[in-house]
């Protein structure tokens, strides 16, 4: 996947995630990032206002139609959000006039988007918006909207409009047919039909408002029903504008426009529906919540995934699943994989367990479609699709178009050989039975899942009389890489273990339910002989493992094809395979994701072979190298962060949590715009849980073996086992909390650092030389880095004589062309990587100072719009002596109220990395080594710094 622009303007805290700056060519990447949903849909980030480059969606779980002849996908509904905001009749878009000021904040615990904008229009009207939106968490059916206005600097006519929008598409496709529409007493309602799937939807729209004498008039144009108000708005004064939206389907109800009206109707205010929401929320996290102190970047990055997962998951239907890109885009479009089962439903097995046996509920319901994917390719039982949607039956695409005009199209081969979905469907099967006891479940629907796919396995294998071995030929393995493999080591194994599994059920079955036994036995087939079959290859098929060497071969002639060194790759922005080519690739050493690795990661909770330590490490060390991590599955760093967290590689580990954490946050793949990496987010949680808290399932309750990262004060959650919930309080040991530095500061130089107010300094120089006559340059110039006012005075006079008078005359007016200059000064001016670091200091609670030589000082942060976020300013006029004595970075230390072992200073220039050292504080510095290279670190400038990989770094360097 090509890598897009990854630049991002977030400021993280425990709870919120707030966008800074609005970027135009972001805004379907930040879509996806602000999507809310309740478990029945799910909402991408649109603005209310539209925008030329939005891609707005709303998905429905189970809300599928067909593309004739191509596809099947999860249709796009009726967008609810259009509100449209018109001042002095000009309409209010962030494309058109100016945006003065911008905030977007997405409120994880109550499950609130707001937006504040403030705008001046064409005209010079100026007016303060805050949105907000919810799709409430207590009634899944309701969704609320509310816009507040306030004029800034007029008094004015204000129109609003609030739509639903009737015309939806999938990138260029319409689903829907136009039925009917009309009004109510309360507002007006839509109602529409799926073209081929015939799923009825029908939604109602409300609005109030308050704070202005403003009625609600109906309108009516064709699939766009429309409640508009126009009121006289006064300077200062603000209108609350509250839209209601409600939503059913046939798939839910059997007359959903009367449904929705119906609900609509009783609707209580707007405060009620976000306080019952707000509710539901507590008792959510309440269950699933991740605690981490110590790092506020990676507690967001967490609580943001587990907030993508809830509002995923279905409460209430256990006819739908959730799909690989979640509710949030149209990548892979709705469709259900093996991403669910192994990655995102540990999540819901250990702390919403009702959710996850509707999601496992959706296979049982979906057998059929297995069974008729099996007699297609001519097996028995039941073969689980590739990707599935609501019937079960596989809609992977067999073809994809080329990615340049002139190439052939793609042939897709997983939906003929990626069949290891199947087992991995019982393992997950498996493990909640496990966790949950849940006996009637599995006798009335994991048994037979388990079963009727042991029947395919049965039928899908191979017997070698050469070799007198079980073997399964021509399959894709979780790597993906190569298209077509025999004796895949991942496929095999889990073969082996799901028919371990399905003979222990088909055991237990039999002496626990005899009656529900009898009907499976008959209903599959379950002859003696099929059972004796399956005890046969599980003794005899045949797994690549060489005991002497402890390296399990990923499938037969793997280590004979062509090795591969990543590094010689880099730098990249693409995925191995997009270099080399599939047919390349296929020729090499190189992983798409964990698959040897991943075998082991699922035999690591039961300790089953080929699972030890010593097997994890020597495979680690084959396959990690080898493996595509940057850009091939976003399903593979999650893994890799719990596999080297048990090797202790904590580094490595933390590298590839964060990686997984941020993937959608921060666009790390360059594809956010296409839905929220769902496994991804499952994975973060197994990573924090499984990895770093070490947990593992004993028959009485969870145990922890806590390995967590640098930094790191405490991890704490909750997981139900068994009936009973168990909390898991985790802190690291004195010997981890000593490897830290104890830092509660930091010092930033000005110049260089924060700004680059050189060429100020540059200017005021070399007109006083001019003026002067003094010989002067730029090259000249840079012997003044770090270095005080009078001290650069004189060696640009150098051997010229002046009095004590005239140097100060000469050091006034240079001062006076540099404060001329730097008048001119904005935010824009701020260095790259800035604000983002103030930021995460301010919210990791480190005190923060400035440490500058310069006397106007105080003048350029307020220029730069940062003074407020300084606790101490330390400039010219504090101290006599300047850098490279310490002085002027011990005042600020003593200001700060720190010892100067607790502070660390950011310096650009030699003679303030000096200063830090001789203060006894440690330092960072910013340039080339030559000039910087005593510092404990050493960066090329703060763009994509972060606090914790700086502390990390400092630790390392003690």
């Amino acid at each position: 996947m090509d890598k897009t622009d990854n630049s991002h303007d977030f400021t993280y805290t425990d709870w919120t995630l707030v966008e800074t700056q609005l970027k135009p060519n972001q805004i379907q990447h930040r879509e996806t990032v602000f999507t809310i949903g309740n478990g029945y849909l799910g909402t991408r980030g649109s603005f209310e206002e539209g925008s030329t480059r939005a891609v707005p969606a709303t998905f429905i779980h189970g809300v599928y139609d067909n593309v004739p002849l191509v596809y099947t996908e999860l249709a796009n509904c009726p967008d609810w959000l259009p509100l449209i905001v018109t001042v002095d009749g000009e309409r209010f878009r962030t494309e058109r006039g100016e945006i003065l000021s911008y905030e977007r904040q997405l409120d994880l615990l109550r499950g609130i988007l707001r937006r504040k904008v403030r705008w001046r229009s064409p005209g010079g009207k100026t007016i303060d918006l805050c949105f907000e939106r919810f799709a409430s968490l207590a009634d899944e059916h309701v969704l609320g909207l509310r816009c507040q206005l306030t004029p800034v600097d007029f008094d004015g006519l204000i129109e609003i409009q609030g739509s639903i929008s009737g015309y939806p598409e999938n990138q260029g496709f319409n689903h829907w047919e136009l039925i009917d529409q009309g009004k109510t007493n309360r507002g007006a309602w839509l109602q529409l039909q799926t073209r081929n799937t015939r799923i009825n939807l029908g939604m109602a729209v409300g609005m109030t408002v308050l704070g202005a004498d403003a009625p609600v008039q109906v309108s009516s144009p064709p699939g766009y029903p429309t409640l508009s108000t126009v009121f006289q708005a006064s300077l200062g004064q603000t209108v609350t504008v509250d839209k209601f939206v409600t939503v059913f389907t046939s798939r839910d109800v059997d007359n959903p426009v009367k449904e929705a009206n119906e609900k609509l109707a009783q609707l209580p205010d707007y405060e009620a529906l976000v306080d019952a929401h707000v509710q539901a929320w507590a008792q959510a996290w309440d269950k699933s919540d991740i605690l981490i102190e110590g790092d506020t970047k990676a507690q967001l990055a967490v609580r943001y995934n587990i907030f993508q997962l809830l509002i995923s998951a279905p409460e209430h239907d256990e006819k739908v699943s959730i799909p690989a890109k979640t509710l949030s885009g149209f990548g892979y479009r709705g469709h259900v994989f093996w991403d669910t089962e192994i990655f995102i439903l540990p999540f819901f097995i250990y702390t919403q367990p009702k959710l996850a046996r509707n999601l496992l509920t959706y296979r049982y319901l979906t057998l059929n479609g297995a069974r008729r994917k099996a007699s297609h390719y001519g097996y028995k039982g039941a073969m689980y699709a590739w990707e599935s949607a609501e019937t079960g039956d596989e809609v992977t695409p067999r073809w994809l178009p080329p990615n340049d005009f002139y190439g052939e199209d793609i042939r897709i081969w997983c939906r003929d050989r990626e069949i290891h979905i199947s087992a991995d469907i019982a393992y997950a099967v498996w493990y909640y039975w496990k966790a949950t006891d849940n006996d009637e479940w599995m006798r009335d629907c994991g048994a037979e899942i388990l079963l009727d796919t042991a029947v395919f396995w049965g039928s899908r294998v191979e017997y070698n009389t050469k070799h007198e071995r079980y073997e399964i030929r021509g399959v894709i393995g979780a790597d993906e890489y190569h298209e077509i493999a025999d004796n895949n080591a991942f496929t095999n194994r889990m073969v082996q273990w799901h028919l371990e599994k399905a003979l222990f059920v088909y055991d237990w079955l039999r002496h626990t339910y005899p009656d529900r036994f009898n009907t499976l036995q008959q209903k599959l087939q379950l002859s003696a002989g099929r059972i004796s079959r399956w005890q046969d290859i599980i003794n005899n098929i045949w797994i690549p493992y060489d005991p002497s060497t402890g390296l399990v071969e990923q499938s037969e002639g793997f280590f004979k094809l062509e090795d591969i060194d990543l590094a010689e790759y880099e730098p990249r922005n693409r995925s191995i395979q997009m270099i080399l080519s599939i047919e390349e690739t296929n020729k090499r050493q190189v992983l798409k994701q964990p698959d040897v690795l991943m075998l082991l990661y699922l035999m690591r909770q039961s300790q089953e072979f080929p699972y030890t330590p010593e097997t994890v490490e020597k495979n680690w060390d084959y396959y990690a190298p080898r493996t595509d991590i940057t850009y091939g599955s976003s399903l593979g760093p999650a893994i890799h962060a719990i596999l080297a967290s048990d090797l202790g590689k904590s580094k490595e580990a933390y590298e590839h949590f964060m990686q997984a954490a941020l993937v959608d946050i921060e666009d790390v793949r360059g594809n956010a715009h296409e839905g929220i990496h769902g496994a991804s987010a499952g994975g973060v949680w197994q990573a924090v849980v499984l990895g770093f808290g070490g947990v593992q399932f004993a028959e009485h309750q969870p145990t922890a073996t806590p390995q967590l990262p640098p930094g790191w004060k405490r991890l704490k959650f909750k997981l139900h086992w068994r009936g009973e919930w168990h909390e898991i309080d985790l802190r690291p040991t004195p010997q981890d909390t000593m490897t830290l530095p104890d830092i509660r500061g930091v010092i930033f130089d000005l110049d260089g650092v924060l700004t680059d107010t050189a060429e100020y300094h540059y200017l005021g120089w070399q007109k006083l030389a001019d003026e002067e006559g003094l010989p002067f340059n730029r090259e000249a110039n840079e012997d003044l880095r770090g270095v005080s006012r009078r001290e650069s005075l004189l060696k640009i006079v150098g051997k010229k004589q002046y009095s004590e008078k005239q140097l100060q005359e000469m050091m006034d007016r240079k001062n006076r062309y540099y404060v001329d200059f730097i008048q001119t000064m904005t935010p824009g001016d701020l260095l790259p990587g800035t604000i983002a670091l103030l930021d995460e200091l301010k919210q990791a609670g480190i005190k923060i100072a400035l440490g500058s030589a310069s006397k106007n000082a105080q003048t350029v942060l307020e220029k730069l719009g940062i003074a407020d976020r300084f606790d101490v300013v330390a400039d010219g006029y504090s101290v006599q002596q300047p850098k490279p004595a310490p002085d002027l970075f011990l005042f600020a230390a003593q200001h700060l109220g720190l010892k100067p072992e607790q502070c660390v200073v950011v310096e650009d220039a030699a003679a303030g990395i000096e200063a830090a050292l001789a203060a006894g504080m440690y330092a960072i510095g910013l340039g080339p080594s030559e000039r910087v290279g005593s510092a404990h670190v050493v960066l090329p400038n703060l763009a994509g710094v972060h606090w914790t990989e700086l502390r990390d770094k400092l630790s390392n360097d003690q």
